[in-house]
């Protein structure tokens, strides 16, 4: 389908995020935390007691993006297989809690729900316990997922592959949903790990970090400047065996990197932020430009505003949505459109 729109403010584009729906095909997980103090060794080892003062649970990977889609005022659609196990049910019990639809969720017998719990003291991570696992889904659980994304892909206007290489996406199924989507017109953006990095072809925007760049092509280039040879030719390489329309790189803190036919190739520097957590800025990334290439918006402003976007969530602890009304606000101030 051709884009809704193409904003010509910030204002318009913002507003024009509320008309949008983005399907949302990955591996979603729970992200738990355990906040506490720490104030004395055990004497069973030499690691820290921490006396729990809350947990809490909040929703992640495929999940975040979600979250993130509907702080930006779009409506997030869910692809995704969880366990019929404890997890699965705090999962479902959170998507209703956050008005998140759960009619694209499978749940399986097969395989547990993804869960990361975080030991936090004084605002300190101490030590991180996932339970999952990796392998590819089986048949019956990939033909469920195929039916639900197949029903939900007609009221889509993007979609947004959030690949955390647990075994929800494989090269079959990948290539079988983006063709299912250009068939209709929808754009497609990726958010990638290294299993099945190079089985995105035809994509709409094609967005890695230096890591994973590095890590899918098989390549070795350092992050300084005078490298970037090196990394354009990576880039290069990458847009050859993908052919995505846009390519987008997350350079950590030097900021963004995009390319298109359309525009060639931008550098944008990163924002001055006081870190706290880098978790979940990937995320957001994704979200804001999967929600712009749903509207046309070029890939420089594409680029920047997602820039942006990551480099906020990046000033709060642990796994959190975007704020669309400090984004705004920062993105006015920034010229972002300009």
């Amino acid at each position: 389908m051709p884009p809704l729109t193409s904003p010509a403010t910030l204002p318009e584009l913002f507003d024009a995020f509320n008309n949008l729906t983005a399907l949302i095909v990955g591996d979603v997980m729970m992200d738990a935390y355990v906040w506490g103090k720490a104030s004395r060794l055990s004497p069973e080892a030499p690691v820290p007691v921490v006396n729990v003062s809350r947990i809490e649970q909040r929703l992640g990977g495929a999940a975040n993006v979600a979250l993130n889609v509907q702080a930006l005022g779009a409506t997030p659609l869910l692809c995704a297989v969880i366990g019929e196990d404890a997890g699965g049910d705090q999962m479902l019990h959170l998507l209703e809690e956050k008005n998140l639809s759960a009619e694209g969720i499978v749940r399986s017998a097969f395989r547990p729900t993804t869960v990361k719990q975080r030991i936090l003291a004084s605002d300190q991570h101490l030590l991180r316990i996932d339970s999952e696992v990796e392998t590819d889904l089986n048949a019956e659980e990939s033909a469920r997922l195929t039916i639900r994304y197949e029903a939900l892909l007609a009221r889509a206007d993007v979609v947004i592959f959030e690949d955390y290489d647990k075994g929800v996406l494989n090269a079959a199924s990948i290539q079988h949903f983006i063709d299912l989507a250009r068939q209709r017109g929808i754009p497609t953006v990726v958010d990638p790990k290294k299993k099945n990095f190079l089985s995105y072809q035809h994509c709409t925007l094609f967005k890695p970090n230096l890591k994973e760049l590095r890590e899918g092509l098989k390549l070795d280039f350092s992050e300084t400047d005078a490298d970037r040879p090196k990394f354009e030719a990576a880039v290069a390489q990458l847009r050859e065996l993908l052919t995505p329309e846009i390519v987008l790189v997350t350079l950590s803190e030097r900021g963004v990197f995009s390319e298109s036919d359309a525009t060639g190739r931008t550098y944008i520097p990163a924002h001055l932020r006081s870190i706290s957590d880098v978790s979940g800025a990937g995320d957001t990334v994704i979200s804001i430009a999967a929600l712009c290439i749903a509207l046309g918006l070029p890939a420089p402003s594409t680029a920047a505003l997602a820039n942006l976007g990551g480099g906020l969530v990046c000033e709060q602890v642990g796994v959190v949505p975007i704020e669309k009304q400090r984004l705004l606000k920062e993105a006015v101030a920034a010229r972002v459109l300009d």
